[in-house]
């Protein structure tokens, strides 16, 4: 050979400028070229691959790959240094789910999701090691991993740690964010969008990035508060004299502060604003309602998102989460209490047949309460039905399918027996199931129309235990995906938290919300062409 190139596992041959043989270095590979060689086999024909120049068939315009119109930042949450790396693989994985989605739903859109992920734990330095050095040495593996997950979330609650990580994962998120742009220079001039999907802690630091909440400035609006209040109450004229003195030296020393703060950096970190509006912010698996509320977050008194998020910081808020996942929590009955009583909606199957548009899904409720067992004088049939007045029906739990099937077969075995003269057998059937004859018939008939029906309230339509459109949110929140029939919930409670990367159902509603722009323009346009 005039030339060779080493690869891991190959090498490349240039007998000539046309002939170019590629070769496998594996054991098997170089005993059957040693074998035919000595067979007087030339080592090209023996075991080698030809490498030709050139191209199939000839490109054209419509080769490249689809404009990306939205990009989704993939960010991590704890853990991230017991795992160098797990958010590249997880983000891969629900890249490739959206790849699948995107060919079976939305291939007739021109336009392109990009998932990138956003890995900020490792670069930062925090306490060192010096956690590590006073760690006893029992149980080390136990010990290493509560050091390298659990801490996290100790680092956060530190005010000497917590603005380290939120820079970090601020700076991560611009320096992305710019480097996508040099790479696509057209994305901003035609308008591209970007979301976030944030799993775990990842979401309140997320959240506390975008909205710029600080511990410290709290603490000064607390203080200002307290001698708001001192200044109202009653005291002496010496104690007055005294607090004046107090508050004109405090004004002097803010005052002397933000000089010196115009001079230099201050020592607090100045709150962090990203480069780009985020569209749609999905939290996955999310303890963030556990911090608002820990913040004095409460229910409010209207619908809004603006509560929590406010619209002009991002558009939407989405909470994604596992029934049995023990770290999520739900964020709706923030902002308006009765929503603690309704059930999140349900995330659909991705291969479900016409699924009912999540803007369509009307709240229903989640806990049963007694029917009253008599009406007063006051009140009246009329009655505008809400959560705390209307008689509420049962909710269908996951997994009851199976024991429906159950109690059909024991109520036909019933239904058999009377035949047979099993009259102890179907009288034991009955009162297990009794119930008046006319709610059973009208129950029967809802759970018919319940099994035919996607997304439907999982009540009947005589019951219309439906909310005030005044008590309503402006647009849900709170998303719960589907337990499998045969699903262990104690097993799941182990494993559903880091499940949400490979789900094809999670893909399929990502995509939903992201492409809801594009479709409806799709559709409009097809109208238009009618």
């Amino acid at each position: 050979a005039i030339h060779s190139l080493k690869l891991s596992r190959n090498h490349v041959d240039w007998h000539s400028v046309d002939e170019v043989y590629l070769y496998s270095d594996a054991t098997t590979s170089k005993i059957a070229r040693t074998v035919t060689q000595k067979l007087g086999f030339s080592k090209a024909s023996s075991s080698g691959t030809r490498l030709h120049r050139g191209y199939v068939e000839e490109a054209t315009l419509e080769d490249k790959p689809p404009q990306t119109s939205h990009i989704v930042f993939v960010v991590h949450g704890i853990g991230q240094k017991m795992d160098q790396g797990r958010i590249i693989k997880n983000t891969a994985m629900m890249r490739d789910t959206a790849r699948k989605i995107e060919e079976k739903y939305f291939s007739n859109l021109a336009t392109h999701v990009e998932f990138l992920p956003v890995e900020w734990r490792s670069k930062l330095t925090l306490d060192g090691d010096t956690v590590d050095s006073i760690t006893p040495d029992k149980v080390r593996g136990l010990r290493d991993m509560l050091n390298s997950s659990a801490m996290d979330i100790m680092y956060y609650t530190s005010p000497l740690y917590r603005d380290e990580l939120v820079k970090g994962l601020q700076q991560e998120l611009n320096r992305l964010y710019t480097l996508f742009c040099s790479r696509n220079p057209e994305f901003e001039e035609k308008g591209g969008k970007v979301s976030i999907v944030s799993h775990s802690l990842g979401c309140v630091i997320t959240y506390d990035i975008m909205t710029g909440w600080n511990p410290v400035r709290l603490y000064e609006q607390l203080l200002q508060k307290e001698e708001e209040e001192l200044e109202e109450s009653w005291m002496s004229y010496e104690e007055q004299r005294l607090l004046e003195e107090l508050y004109i030296t405090k004004q002097r020393l803010r005052e002397i502060e933000e000089r010196l703060q115009g001079l230099k950096a201050s020592t607090i970190s100045k709150t962090p604003v990203l480069k780009f509006k985020v569209e749609n912010f999905f939290c996955m698996g999310s303890p963030l309602a556990v911090f608002l509320a820990l913040r004095g977050i409460r229910p409010g008194n209207s619908g809004s998102q603006d509560h929590i998020l406010p619209r002009t910081i991002c558009n939407r808020l989405l909470n994604i989460f596992h029934p049995t996942d023990p770290v999520a929590y739900r964020l709706e009955p923030l902002i308006l209490k009765h929503y603690s009583n309704i059930s999140p909606v349900q995330i659909h199957w991705y291969n479900t047949a016409n699924p009912l548009p999540y803007e369509h899904m009307k709240p229903s409720f989640l806990n049963p309460t007694k029917e009253p067992t008599s009406v007063t004088d006051g009140e009246s049939a009329s009655t505008v039905p809400s959560p705390t007045t209307s008689p509420v029906m049962v909710r269908r739990h996951y997994g009851e399918s199976i024991t429906n099937i159950g109690k059909a077969s024991i109520l036909g075995a019933a239904s058999i027996g009377k035949g047979l003269g099993g009259m102890l057998f179907s009288r034991f059937g009955r009162s297990s199931t009794t119930q008046p004859p006319e709610a059973g018939k009208d129950g029967g008939e809802g759970d018919d129309k319940r099994a035919t029906t996607v997304g439907t309230p999982p009540f009947s339509q005589s019951s219309s235990a439906f909310l005030e459109p005044t008590l309503e949110l402006e647009h849900r929140i709170d998303f719960e995906l589907r337990e499998g029939l045969v699903e262990s919930r104690y097993w799941s409670a182990v494993t559903s938290h880091t499940a949400y990367w490979s789900s094809l159902d999670i893909a399929l509603f990502l995509l939903t919300f992201m492409y809801k722009h594009d479709q409806d323009d799709t559709d409009k346009s097809n109208l238009d062409a009618i």
